[in-house]
């Protein structure tokens, strides 16, 4: 069983300050290829950041990256691939491992070596916010497909845009402490190694808005 715990905004203020000032960094060597936006998401946003201090389990950060070029220019590989890059040239200087690429995101760790541990990390995911014409908002994500070797644009799901709107109606009722101890429950419960903080995030949500909505 494990032990998480809930990270307050105190405990985090100081590593997401240090994430923001590596960002600006990459920001404004990339500035003369192509500009970008960012916005913290997932646990820090709903301030779900957790943590096992009895293990090596540090808390993480989601950023999204959303650049600003021109689509010809740019294959999705040589967006991540520059991104990638940028990020690798200065995270020494902040703590930071070399970029880790997988399939929806890149991530830097801060590392104790000594121990063993991996003290906090930071997701980044690429993304492009855009309407349909029917005015409609969507989201794409970069994605990695490694069964194929190609890096390509991907429509975010249905439940996507529903996870937010749930999101809004538990808090608007008083009831997001409810949801705030399950996902806790099923994070401390969770016996498979490939099952996402993500989705047990939505799977939490989601038990709460049916229990009192549905």
């Amino acid at each position: 069983m494990y032990h998480y715990e809930y990270a307050s905004r105190a405990q985090r203020r100081k590593p997401r300050q240090t994430v923001e000032k590596l960002i600006h960094k990459v920001q404004r060597e990339l500035k003369s290829e192509f500009t970008f936006s960012y916005r913290f998401e997932g646990s820090d946003r709903l301030n779900l950041v957790t943590y096992d201090p009895s293990t090596n389990c540090g808390f993480d950060f989601d950023v999204n990256i959303e650049p600003n070029y021109d689509d010809d220019i740019y294959s999705p590989k040589d967006l991540k691939m520059m991104l990638m890059s940028a990020f690798n040239e200065f995270a020494e200087d902040y703590g930071f491992d070399y970029c880790e690429d997988s399939t929806r995101v890149f991530t830097i760790k801060v590392k104790d070596r000594c121990n063993s541990r991996i003290l906090w990390s930071c997701d980044f995911a690429i993304v492009n916010n855009y309407y349909d014409d029917r005015d409609d908002r969507h989201q794409e994500i970069l994605v990695n497909n490694k069964r194929q070797g190609t890096y390509e644009w991907q429509d975010q799901p249905d439940d996507f845009y529903d996870f937010y709107y749930r999101v809004d109606q538990i808090k608007e009722t008083g009831l997001w402490q409810e949801a705030r101890e399950l996902y806790l429950e099923k994070k401390n419960n969770n016996w498979n190694p490939n099952k996402t903080s993500r989705s047990m995030r939505t799977e939490a949500v989601f038990e709460v808005y049916q229990r009192h909505f549905d």
